[in-house]
């Protein structure tokens, strides 16, 4: 039988850094929907807003499994990139939904090496959310005139 690779603790600071993926989300749902301006605003300020309740569960649940196993959750959020430019937020929005689907993929695996039966399964429910999410915003950008 193969050895393990995957550690708790590398699993806990994987699941920091999407902590603090989402606490990138929040934020940059929250300022680009104060931000942003232009014939699309109303509609944008929408979409923006009601992304937020999804990454705040994210954020919550991985917190509290985080601690759960043995970690301390993490506090400050990833960079938050600024603009003013509302096609330019939407690009950074594609970005980061992008990258964390891909990020929670290779959490789902690590879980799943560890035997984290319930995470793995919770994953892929957050998956589905992200991929959601990056698909819809790109759809907006294939349409930006």
């Amino acid at each position: 039988m193969a050895a393990k690779k995957t550690t708790m603790k590398t699993l806990i600071e994987g699941l920091n850094a999407d902590l603090q993926g989402e606490y990138n989300a929040i934020i940059s749902y929250l300022t680009y929907s104060a931000k942003v301006t232009g014939p699309y605003r109303p509609q944008l300020v929408s979409f923006l807003q009601s992304e937020i309740p999804d990454e705040q569960m994210h954020a919550q649940y991985l917190a509290d499994k985080i601690a759960s196993l043995g970690g301390e959750p993490a506090v400050t959020p990833k960079p938050v990139p600024q603009s003013d430019d509302a096609r330019e937020m939407l690009q950074f929005i594609y970005e980061a939904e992008a990258a964390t689907v891909e990020n929670y993929k290779k959490r789902r695996e690590q879980a799943e090496e560890l035997g984290e039966t319930a995470l793995q399964v919770q994953l892929e429910d957050m998956i589905n959310d992200e991929t959601t999410h990056r698909d819809e915003v790109k759809k907006m950008l294939d349409g930006w005139k």
